[in-house]
């Protein structure tokens, strides 16, 4: 509970674009059964990437922070998604380093008032930091309590004032095709592009990430920026930000144009909403014994329903899953 106060795919230039929508069907089905069974007795022989980042504390937050053990900084940097640097889950840390993140701006634009682009380092203080510990929940059924370190999107959308039109925000990641190896393969439309409803990204527990456990974000874990939406999968929560717009119509994100009816635009954690190819009703954390850990419930909205569900009053929330 919250603590509050109150083998080598084809490249897309060698086939056609039928086949590059089997490929990436292919990779995608690959994809997922690795993340089923990859991995889970190795965790204890990775190693932590995020040695030697520099410091970047937060405030603690009790207010948005839950009382769950966080995940091991070992674990939560050695096992990640991020299809750029690879499909499996020990990809991200051993391809990322060569991601450039100096220097790095972010443009705010669309239907704002005052659009305008920051560099990373104003962004960093545009608000004060804050530590909050929050669980986070992928859709293949893993899960990890990770301490972030940041604030509030609003903080930053705040600045622009967005228009009366303003009902979507959309979120465009970087895309640097020689240091990003996965941009290789059809496994989505690149750059990766997500969206959140225009509430829903004001909502304080959406969180504009710039570090975890007290040290600048590692690349692996979407440095220098990324959004952490905790009552959403994992996916929804993009990372390395280089542009976000508000928009009046609906976003379509790169994993609904690549499969819509295995992921919708919402991605909100529902165990009574199982994925075509599995369950959502449970789910293994990572750091509690791999892959012969016992499983736990999945919990609606992640645990966060108190904070959240008001968002879909009157939603059917299996139909916008």
């Amino acid at each position: 509970m919250l603590i509050r106060k109150s083998g080598p795919e084809p490249l897309s230039s060698e086939i056609t674009p039928e086949a590059v929508w089997q490929s990436r069907r292919e990779w995608m089905a690959r994809a997922s059964m690795v993340a089923a069974a990859a991995g889970l007795p190795a965790w204890a022989s990775r190693r932590a990437f995020a040695q030697g980042a520099d410091e970047l504390p937060g405030q603690p937050s009790r207010e948005y922070s839950v009382m769950d053990k966080p995940t091991e900084l070992k674990d939560i940097t050695s096992y990640n998604n991020y299809y750029e640097f690879g499909v499996d889950k020990d990809q991200p840390a051993e391809n990322a380093g060569k991601l450039q993140t100096r220097p790095w701006t972010v443009s705010v634009e669309g239907e704002v008032q005052h659009p305008k682009t920051f560099d990373i380092d104003t962004l960093l203080k545009l608000a004060p930091l804050e530590e909050r510990v929050y669980r986070l929940r992928c859709v293949e059924g893993w899960s990890m309590v990770i301490p972030w370190v940041g604030y509030s999107l609003s903080a930053l959308l705040k600045q622009v004032e967005p228009t009366g039109n303003a009902k979507y925000v959309e979120f465009t990641t970087v895309e640097q095709r020689e240091n990003m190896p996965g941009l290789r393969y059809p496994v989505l439309d690149w750059p990766y592009v997500e969206g959140l409803r225009m509430d829903e990204a004001m909502h304080p527990l959406s969180l504009l990430v710039f570090g975890l456990y007290g040290k600048v974000l590692p690349n692996q874990n979407g440095a220098p920026l990324r959004l952490a939406v905790p009552w959403k999968y994992g996916f929804k929560s993009a990372k390395s930000l280089v542009r976000i717009r508000l928009v009046e119509r609906q976003p379509t994100s790169s994993w609904m144009q690549a499969a819509s009816n295995e992921y919708g635009f919402y991605a909100n954690v529902n165990p009574d909403v199982p994925h075509p190819r599995w369950s959502q009703a449970s789910e293994r954390r990572i750091g509690e014994g791999g892959f012969f850990a016992p499983k736990r419930k999945t919990v609606i909205f992640n645990g966060y329903a108190d904070q959240v569900a008001s968002l879909y009053q009157g939603m059917d929330l299996k139909a916008n899953y």
